[in-house]
């Protein structure tokens, strides 16, 4: 299983933690510490599985745009988007939960134009005001003439936003560009007249599963 390199201090510090508890136990023959050392070792298991960073293919093209994250659709809506979009963007927001993979994809082809990082609060993400209160990093891409802006959203338990965009960067449709840890959400914000493949309640797959399909002018 290959796992994302943010993870790896955590997966380090945990499995030494569960392997010094075996130590531990072994040498005080302790079954209150066996079970500590079984639970830290399921604690182990479960860090390395959140930082877990699959390949991903799937539909490609100039105007779609593939989902940047793993989750659950819990809102699609069209909103005033001042900072990049300058105007009416239609946004669908996805939540991750803490099983999701965490590692964030570009939804389209085009160049970085827009990076920018806003600290904030750690409500729920799920919340609709987590998108304007919360701590967050916005990436926005001018894609075919378009402009698509993609923003990581903190949670109530996620406290680090990664993004390795950069303006003028080549963004690669499905390519990795960022992680949120423990918890999160990201929010999508696309042309208005875009026609959305998804809707809520839907589950989508990052880098696989296509969101909306763009227009053609």
């Amino acid at each position: 299983m290959t796992v994302a390199r943010e993870g790896l201090p955590f997966i380090l510090i945990a499995t030494a933690l569960a392997v010094g508890a075996f130590a531990l136990a072994l040498m005080r023959r302790s079954w209150p510490l066996w079970l500590l050392a079984f639970v830290l070792t399921i604690v182990a298991l479960w860090v390395a599985y959140f930082f877990r960073d699959p390949e991903r293919t799937g539909e490609r093209g100039e105007r779609l745009v593939i989902s940047p994250a793993d989750g659950k659709i819990v809102m699609i809506t069209e909103v005033d988007e001042p900072s990049f979009v300058h105007g009416k963007a239609t946004r669908i927001s996805i939540f991750m939960n803490i099983f999701n993979v965490h590692v964030n994809r570009y939804p389209v082809d085009g160049t970085v134009k827009y990076v920018h990082y806003n600290p904030g609060k750690f409500i729920n993400a799920a919340a609709d005001k987590a998108s304007l209160d919360n701590e967050q990093m916005s990436v926005g891409l001018e894609s075919g003439g378009k402009l698509v802006l993609v923003r990581q959203i903190a949670g109530a338990i996620a406290r680090r936003i990664v993004t390795y965009s950069k303006v003028g960067d080549t963004a690669s449709q499905g390519a990795r560009f960022g992680l949120i840890r423990f918890g999160s959400r990201v929010d999508v914000f696309v042309p208005t007249n875009s026609t959305v493949r998804v809707k809520l309640g839907d589950k989508p797959s990052a880098g696989t599963t296509v969101l909306a399909e763009m227009p053609r002018d």
